[in-house]
Parts: C-alpha cells; structure tokens; sequence
C-alpha cells in the first residue's frame, strides 16, 4: 500500500494557508509579529506531525496480533492451506 498524493497535496494545502497566507493577512497591532510566527510555527510543526503519522501508517512497525487457530482457518479459508494444517480442527473455546 503506498501514499496517495490527494491526502498529502489537502494537507499541504490547508497547512499552507494557515503558515502563509493568515500571517500576510494578521490584524495590525503591536503584537502582530508574535501572531504571525505563532501562525507560522503551528501550521510547520502540525503539518510535519500530520506527514509523520500518515507516513507511518504505510509501513506499521507491530502487525495484529491473531491466535493461531485464526491464522491457520484463515489460510484455509482463503486458499492458501499451511503445510502443517493436514487434519487440523480449531479449538471452539468460549471467550
């Protein structure tokens, strides 16, 4: 599964005018360089955690964790038989 670029090229979008264009358009007063570096900083540091966790999701480091009477009906199941699986009957428990 790779990235799409449509996630990617929305949120660079909606990052952009709030890091470029809100800062052009700040309210004028003594404390405007302040809002526009707070508008700057947000939008950087939020869009950089966004791409760190979309990015993530595209190669997860820890995998489901499954019983192995799933794995082994699952491969039956999907065509895919385990060598191993000549006989096999799944546990029926109770949970």
């Amino acid at each position: 599964m790779g990235a799409s670029a449509l996630p990617i090229i929305i949120f660079s979008a909606i990052f952009g005018v709030v890091g470029i264009v809100l800062p052009i358009v700040a309210p004028k007063g003594p404390n405007r360089g302040i809002v526009q570096c707070v508008l700057i900083l947000t939008a950087a540091t939020c869009w950089l955690f966004w791409l760190c966790c979309y990015m993530a999701q595209m190669n997860p480091l820890i995998g489901p964790k499954l019983h192995q009477n799933t794995i082994l009906i699952m491969a039956r199941e999907w065509g895919n038989p385990l060598p191993d699986m000549d006989g096999f009957q799944p546990e029926h428990t109770d949970h």
